[in-house]
């Protein structure tokens, strides 16, 4: 009973820490579906290329998203237009690191951990993506395709694309050509035709006020679209996930003694270890800091903790599923193997980086913990409150649905 009451309580906890920056990528989701421009990602991140891959990792790396956030904003990116490969390094870059995670590194571990860990981040970032543009060939020549195919539509428009100027000239508000000049209708003809006739103001295509008038409307009505999009669809696509992986990461906190973590010391072993125990967390940078604290302080190496510094917030059991959803198996065993290979071979650099050059005075080995102010939890107790009321709206919208159509079926059967 005592453990089950550990569990609830870590459940709770984690839920708490993570509410605000996942109500943020929520956000951050639903404003770049609604407001950016599909030609603009498909521009820097639509294709698979080194650079849209390379702009990907350097754009979500200052982005303060933990493993949570980055979910819906990576799914927003994906649907918005974004390349498979594009988006994993955004998946990478994103929680490994952030401009909150670098100040609470050089707080808590030293300013050799604030330096390693953004450059550690963007370049496992462009080796993700990377990997997944060499590996996971048959998307990819689709995403060819369709890109190709696009190039080519302008071309077959370009007459349809003239003709539509040429009309343009038609408009009632158009300057009038030599032609129209000399043949000019007759004024009792112009005012029965002309749409900027004196008779139909509020109609006029060339009322400037209902144009002003309109403006805030649009806006009003964008807003409204980010927000139901962000808490509407795109929640409802994550939720499960999201409710699996912090059960997980409350189970791991529970369960899992820390001496298990730091037993194995050092080496390739100590290393997958922590990168086997990262991978399901649900953990973002900026937490994962205070525990890679209490690592150091038990006797793992540098490298170890650098390896759970990057395999914890990149990934957890929420976005493995995205990932499977929406890019496929393949897409996601390059992903995990991408993060683990990288994180990995960080750890090995750190660990004969600190030794060669005799780094240890630039790493802190005790911990400098200091717990969150009345208002901080009340803000994240707050946020909780928020993201479990909107989580069981769609959860009462769904299970009226299925109501709903059991009843209409049930009355057709027996009609």
């Amino acid at each position: 009973m005592t453990d089950l009451m550990l569990l609830v309580q870590n459940f709770i906890s984690l839920f708490m820490e993570s509410a605000p920056w996942l109500l943020l990528g929520l956000l951050v989701a639903g404003i770049m579906h609604e407001l950016v421009p599909v030609s603009f990602l498909e521009r820097h991140m639509g294709s698979s290329s080194t650079a849209s891959i390379s702009k990907a990792a350097v754009i979500g790396a200052p982005l303060p998203l933990c493993s949570c956030g980055v979910i819906p904003a990576a799914i927003g990116l994906r649907r918005s237009g974004a390349s498979k490969p594009s988006t994993i390094s955004f998946l990478v870059s994103t929680p490994e690191t952030g401009v909150d995670s670098v100040s609470v590194s050089y707080a808590l571990l030293g300013p050799l951990y604030a330096i390693v860990r953004p450059i550690a981040a963007i370049v496992s970032a462009i080796y993700a993506g990377l990997m997944v543009r060499w590996f996971d060939g048959d998307k990819l020549k689709q995403e060819a395709h369709s890109h190709q195919a696009k190039a080519n539509t302008p071309k077959s428009n370009t007459s349809q694309s003239h003709t539509h100027s040429d009309h343009a000239g038609e408009s009632c508000c158009a300057s009038k050509t030599s032609a129209e000049k000399q043949v000019e209708p007759a004024p009792s003809e112009q005012e029965q035709t002309s749409c900027c006739a004196s008779e139909k103001p509020v109609t006029s295509c060339c009322d400037d006020t209902t144009d002003a008038q309109a403006k805030p409307a649009k806006q009003a009505n964008k807003l409204t679209q980010v927000l139901q999009y962000a808490s509407g669809k795109l929640l409802e696509d994550i939720v499960v996930w999201l409710l699996v992986g912090l059960a997980l990461a409350a189970a791991i906190k529970t369960w899992v003694p820390t001496d298990f973590l730091t037993q194995w010391g050092d080496g390739v072993v100590a290393m997958l270890v922590m990168a086997l125990i990262g991978i399901p967390m649900y953990i973002c940078a900026t937490a994962s800091t205070p525990l890679a604290v209490g690592f150091l302080a038990a006797g793992l190496s540098p490298g170890a903790v650098l390896v759970f510094l990057m395999a914890g917030p990149a990934t957890n059991v929420s976005t493995m599923g995205m990932i499977k959803q929406e890019m496929g198996f393949k897409t996601l065993c390059l992903y995990l193997f991408s993060v683990i290979t990288a994180s990995i071979g960080f750890g090995y650099l750190l660990n004969y980086a600190v030794s060669a050059f005799s780094l240890e005075s630039l790493i802190h080995m005790e911990s400098q913990l200091h717990s969150h102010g009345p208002n901080v939890q009340v803000l994240y107790a707050v946020c909780a409150v928020l993201l479990a009321a909107l989580m069981a709206r769609l959860g009462l919208s769904k299970l009226n649905a299925r109501l709903n159509h059991r009843k209409v079926s049930h009355e057709g059967c027996c009609g």
